[in-house]
């Protein structure tokens, strides 16, 4: 893939405590990956490199306000983002208690997020960017080529490469500045992914190699 500044973006899905931090509510399942990965450092990494360069950056966040959870059904890992109350926040029109908080931008990433230039999407609902105005906002800004990462890997990360995919837009994935659940019953998220990316991506890269192209 050729990047370039005007025609390129890196997005970057649900950068959040939640996921990423020791104290986050899916710690227990993600965090061996995470650390495996260096997903943080990774991610780390991409947001300089891409800010240093020029290239636009776009946040697909995560967030359920309290009237989601009166939703009446979901999936197995829906129900259980529900039960832990992971992304809560208190309103859809305030910050009350965002700080800090699972929904929050993990460290040192925050202050990439909040430089005032870095595309923050409306939130995503269950796992893809069909409910947000992520691809509007690529549009608008004739990007067609995205360099994909973040969180987690076979859940919002694949389901925002087969939506950008169908939509028209070609996707190279960052495998090791992402990461993913190790189930006990369900089984490795991460390894999952990989397969999948390698089906469906129209690459499928280092965080060396992504960087090494951006520049």
């Amino acid at each position: 893939m050729d990047f370039n500044t005007s025609n390129t973006a890196v997005v970057i899905t649900d950068p959040q405590n939640d996921f990423l931090s020791p104290d986050g509510v899916t710690w227990g399942l993600v965090g061996e990956s995470v650390t495996e990965n260096r997903t943080v450092e990774n991610l780390e990494r991409l947001f300089q490199t891409a800010k240093a360069s020029g290239y636009p950056v776009f946040v697909s966040p995560h967030y359920y306000f309290p009237t989601d959870h009166g939703w009446q059904f979901g999936g197995t890992l829906e129900n259980l983002m529900h039960e832990i109350n992971m992304f809560d926040r208190s309103d859809a029109l305030s910050l009350e208690g965002f700080e800090g908080s699972g929904a929050d931008w993990v460290d040192p990433l925050g202050k990439y997020i909040a430089d005032g230039e870095t595309i923050v999407t409306s939130p995503h609902k269950v796992y893809g960017p069909e409910t947000n105005d992520l691809a509007l906002q690529l549009r608008k800004r004739r990007v067609d080529r995205v360099v994909l990462a973040g969180m987690s890997a076979n859940l919002c990360v694949e389901a925002h490469l087969r939506q950008l995919t169908e939509d028209g837009f070609e996707v190279v994935v960052v495998k090791d500045a992402t990461a993913a659940a190790r189930h006990p019953e369900l089984g490795d998220g991460y390894q999952a992914a990989l397969v999948n990316f390698g089906y469906i991506a129209s690459g499928v890269v280092t965080t060396d190699e992504a960087t090494a192209a951006l520049i």
